[in-house]
């Protein structure tokens, strides 16, 4: 069975990190492919066994601008 999950990826110097942002799993890459591809295994392993909950709250993701 299939899930979907909210991903968010930052780079931070010569890493791509990709952080799953329903559980807080994360792993990186040198290119935003693999670090999707090494996150996706690694939602895996954390759900091995286990059942991925279905009554997940929603995500949202935004932009704000900050006067500092």
């Amino acid at each position: 069975m299939s899930h979907n999950f909210a991903v968010i990826i930052q780079k931070e110097d010569d890493w791509y990190v990709a952080r799953c942002a329903g559980n807080n799993v994360a792993s990186q890459g040198k290119t935003l492919e693999e670090s999707i591809e090494n996150l996706r295994e690694a939602v895996e392993l954390y759900y091995e066994g286990d059942q991925v909950p279905t009554d997940a709250a929603p995500v949202f993701v935004s932009m704000m601008e900050v006067r500092v």
